[in-house]
């Protein structure tokens, strides 16, 4: 997500597909054969398919679902279990999950995480996603899995470049580097060989797994539903950066998904995008960055975009929805031009009075969410590409440890908002029974669509 320090601040290149797969021979690649291809999220157009039904879904982001399945002592397995329960029990059948995260200088990045330099890989965490992703088989959940961020807080692509540049970096929200001088910067990765090389070598890594709870092979797994090359990867923060870097940013792309297909060809690719807010507004942009991707992606955040004053919700709140039902039509359109599905996969809105604390009201939250399922359901009643939507995002029973809701290094208390953002922000607690009865019904109706 790009939440406040970037939302708020927000208003082909190389010739690289040698490079990014080097050592994967390009040869057929194998198809498994110990699950019947049904079995897998497929795409027909403008619909997703499964077991020969169109696919819909009610959804929900819980970036920590690997944190929570590690035995290591950061690792909740008994809560990760009860949060699965509770997500399924509201109807939610889709996941987007967090698969990797860089060890990083950046302030408020993640710590521990999948990868502490290249090459060295955290087996406790790996392990954590072998766990949550054999508990999603046993509840016919899918995963969306995505392999880095443009943004810290996970470490990122501005960590890639650390490790191979020299250890050069800058922090997001820093004075001395004002926006959009940490999006220009993070945007440099595309055309960084060696940065590029190292996510690529992780990706090779990971779609090679075998789970270490089921024995699956990753790339036979029918819980993983697409694999994502990043969170809301953008072509740059500036227009001088974006005509930059844009060449280099389709490159990465096209290289990405072809060595993502030759190892997982049962799985889609996914891009992460947020759509015309993280292409400078350029529909040409989204158009182009999508030309080798599965279906397209949306993410909506109308108070870090500015279009909702979180302290004036009554004031602000007919005019910001005016917006996101313009932003969601626009991408309606886009996909109906590509001829591929639409998920909105991440949407969030503050509790009233931007409070964080479980129990405190979510009036305008809930109409958001109202307004978000109402679109979806209207969008599928006319046949349009719309597939569904991920919520931002699930906390569940976590709650921050601190005064100042801010999750300090190291922590363990997971909820849907990342170590960048006040805890409580944009999570959905499992006290917010008026939230959850919007998700419940929501999907109740997806259900009763018929294909």
């Amino acid at each position: 997500m790009s939440h406040v320090s970037r939302r708020r601040l927000m208003g082909t290149g190389l010739g690289a597909l040698g490079m990014a797969l080097a050592g994967c021979a390009l040869a057929k690649p194998d198809v498994k054969t110990d699950a019947k291809s049904s079995d897998f999220v497929t795409v027909e157009g403008i619909h997703f398919k499964l077991k020969g039904e169109t696919y819909r879904y009610v959804g929900a982001n819980i970036w920590y679902g690997a944190y929570l399945g590690s035995a290591a002592s950061f690792g909740d397995r008994t809560r990760l279990i009860k949060e699965l329960d509770d997500l399924k029990a509201l109807g939610v059948i889709n996941l987007r999950v967090l698969a990797s995260s860089e060890l990083s200088p950046l302030i408020n990045s993640l710590d521990p995480a999948f990868s502490n330099k290249p090459g060295d890989y955290n087996s406790d965490l790996l392990t954590g996603l072998d766990f949550l992703l054999a508990e999603m088989h046993k509840r016919d959940m899918k995963a969306v899995l995505y392999l880095t961020n443009f943004w810290e807080w996970s470490g990122g692509m501005v960590t890639y470049q650390y490790w191979t540049n020299g250890g050069q970096y800058i922090n997001a929200g820093d004075p001395a580097h004002p926006w959009p001088a940490f999006a220009d910067f993070s945007s440099q990765f595309y055309a960084s060989g060696a940065a590029r090389q190292a996510y690529y070598d992780y990706i090779k890594m990971l779609l090679a797994r075998t789970n270490s709870i089921s024995g699956t092979p990753y790339k036979n797994e029918t819980a993983i539903m697409a694999w994502q090359l990043s969170n809301e990867p953008r072509p740059g923060g500036s227009a001088a950066s974006v005509k930059k870097n844009v060449a280099d940013y389709y490159g990465w792309i096209k290289d990405s998904a072809a060595l993502i297909r030759s190892l997982a060809p049962n799985h889609l690719v996914s891009l992460g995008h947020e759509g015309l807010m993280g292409a400078n507004n350029s529909e040409e942009i989204v158009i182009k960055a999508h030309e080798h991707i599965d279906y397209l992606t949306a993410h909506i955040w109308p108070q870090n975009w500015s279009w909702v004053d979180g302290k004036n919700l009554k004031g602000t709140f007919g005019a910001g929805a005016a917006k996101v039902q313009t932003y969601i039509d626009a991408h309606i359109a886009i996909a109906k031009t590509i001829n591929k599905p639409l998920v909105f996969e991440e949407f969030g809105f503050p509790r009233d009075d931007v409070a964080y604390e479980p129990g405190t009201p979510t009036t305008y939250k809930d109409k958001f969410y109202g307004l978000i399922y109402k679109a979806v359901e209207d969008a599928i009643a006319h046949n349009t590409p719309v597939a569904g939507s991920n919520f931002w995002a699930w906390g569940g029973a976590g709650r921050a440890l601190h005064s100042d809701y801010h999750m300090l290094r190291g922590e363990t208390a997971y909820v849907g908002d990342p170590p960048h953002e006040p805890q409580g922000w944009y999570s959905v607690f499992n006290t917010d029974t008026s939230t959850q009865a919007l998700i419940k019904t929501h999907g109740q109706h997806l259900i009763n669509i018929k294909s």
